[in-house]
């Protein structure tokens, strides 16, 4: 089954692991996906992420985060879609929840997160959003 958009399958394996409590959740292997997990892990929303080699392309295991029995992970949006690309220059950069949450950007210096993006003083597309 060929998978239109991986980034948001990502997520959605994610928000679903989060809702019934597991412990670790399994994805499919990207470098964009690698990116994104590490921003996750450094934001503290995961515990860690390692690669898993079980086929030719390979699955992260995604220790997902709890703290006092709560998920740390409130929320998580997809913004840029494959039929609808949103993109924001350098100055129109989204803060989510005034800064208590975390844009996934993607630059021409790679996938970084909206602080670094400001940081950087580059704007790019608009993966997705986590809270």
């Amino acid at each position: 089954m060929s998978m239109s958009d991986p980034i948001s399958n990502l997520l959605t394996i994610i928000r679903n692991g989060v809702q019934v409590r597991k412990e670790t959740v399994d994805v499919p292997a990207s470098k964009t996906a690698e990116k994104i997990l590490e921003i996750f892990k450094n934001h503290g929303y995961i515990e860690d992420f390692r690669i898993m080699k079980t086929n030719v392309q390979g699955s992260y295991k995604v220790y997902l985060k709890y703290e006092n029995r709560k998920a740390t992970i409130t929320g998580l949006k997809r913004i840029s879609k494959p039929g609808l690309r949103v993109y924001k220059p350098k100055d129109e950069l989204p803060r989510v929840l005034n800064g208590m949450g975390t844009a996934v950007i993607s630059t021409s210096k790679g996938v970084v997160d909206d602080r670094e993006a400001r940081q950087m003083n580059v704007g790019g597309e608009v993966l997705c959003y986590i809270w």
